[in-house]
């Protein structure tokens, strides 16, 4: 509230000196600049007090890349704007830097609230082989006795990030903290008071850097390690939980962005570990690939347990977002294999829900 506070405070001082001494701001004025802890709204405000906001590019960045994104709106066609170099030529942020801030031009700080994951409501979330009765190796862990669940029910996501800690090793390696939580809600069911039959909560922390280098063309943009808890916060017997060691590594290429996620299951004691083969089922990695195309966004996502035989398992799947109004969009997503949430770990089925989007990927 402070820095927002500061930030109102600096850029209506600099407003009032812009328009009453244009040719010669009082430097006391100019101060109120100083407050503001974002570089890009720094210079915008310092450009303002100094009459030089009319100039193309400090134009562009005050309508645009000063701007902190907001927490539900897409700007697929129309990403935030970032000045390369001294040469004052306002570039497009690339797919992952609009997404986690990499360039120096990119930064907005601190505690911004931005969206994570993919956010949408989905009215329609249907599979022929609903798990009703879910096991584990661990007995205690296993129901004995079937559920009475409808093959359609809803579900809905919410995901956020924010960036507490800017910039740990001079000017690179941001660390962010992320929460996803998303619900399978057996709403149609009245039979049974249309129960919550899975809602999965999802904190992590993320240590991000910034790389650039090349590999077959694809500019691997971004490095990351990161803390991830997930669980469904019911008690036994349908308790499920797993703690991880993330890496990230990203490549982008034109509207493209792949991210490679290998991990490593953090160890529990045998005799409380709600799900002692979870890794050979919803796996040690995945691959997400995004790609846009005509103000929509594709994304398709590859997991596997990284084992043979028996322990090979895995899944994928597909999303599709679409524009129907303002920042309302379709979405629609499909997917097959182990693990669509913590209860069906080791589950196989297909899964297509229907409904909207509040926010994509990028």
């Amino acid at each position: 509230m402070k820095r927002t506070f500061a930030i109102a405070t600096g850029l209506l001082l600099a407003s009032a000196v812009a328009v009453s001494h244009a040719q010669n701001p009082n430097p006391l004025d100019i101060r109120a600049c100083t407050a503001i802890e974002s570089d890009a709204q720094r210079l915008a405000c310092y450009d303002h007090a100094t009459g030089r906001d009319n100039l193309p590019v400090a134009q562009k960045r005050k309508d645009s890349s000063t701007q902190a994104p907001s927490v539900f709106t897409n700007d697929t066609n129309n990403r935030r704007t970032a000045v390369i170099g001294n040469s004052e030529v306002a570039k497009p942020l690339s797919l992952l830097d609009s997404r986690w801030e990499l360039s120096p031009g990119s930064k907005l700080g601190t505690f911004n609230i931005r969206g994570y994951k993919p956010v949408y409501v989905l009215p329609v979330f249907a599979t022929s082989n609903q798990n009703d009765q879910p096991r584990s190796p661990n007995p205690d862990n296993t129901v004995t006795t079937p559920q009475s669940l409808q093959n359609v029910e809803a579900k809905f996501q919410l995901s956020l990030k924010t960036k507490i800690w800017q910039d740990l090793f001079g000017d690179n390696g941001d660390l962010w903290i992320g929460y996803t939580q998303s619900s399978r809600w057996q709403v149609y069911n009245a039979a049974i008071s249309r129960p919550f039959r899975e809602t999965n909560y999802e904190p992590e922390a993320i240590l991000m850097f910034n790389t650039d280098y090349s590999v077959l063309g694809w500019n691997g943009r971004l490095a990351g390690i990161g803390l991830d808890h997930e669980s469904n916060g019911r008690s036994n017997p349908l308790s499920r939980s797993w703690n991880r060691v993330i890496a990230d590594f990203g490549f982008e290429r034109d509207d493209w962005a792949v991210m490679f996620r290998p991990w490593w299951r953090i160890p529990e004691s045998s005799k409380t570990d709600d799900n002692p083969d979870i890794s050979d089922y919803m796996g040690r990695m995945d691959m997400q690939i995004v790609h846009e195309w005509n103000g929509q966004e594709f994304g398709l996502m590859l997991r596997h347990s990284l084992r043979g035989g028996s322990r090979s398992h895995g899944a994928g799947q597909f999303s599709w977002s679409f524009p129907i109004a303002g920042n309302l969009r379709g979405y629609m997503e499909l997917f097959k294999g182990y693990g669509e949430s913590m209860i069906d770990y080791n589950h196989n089925a297909t899964y297509l829900g229907l409904g909207v989007s509040l926010l994509d990927w990028y």
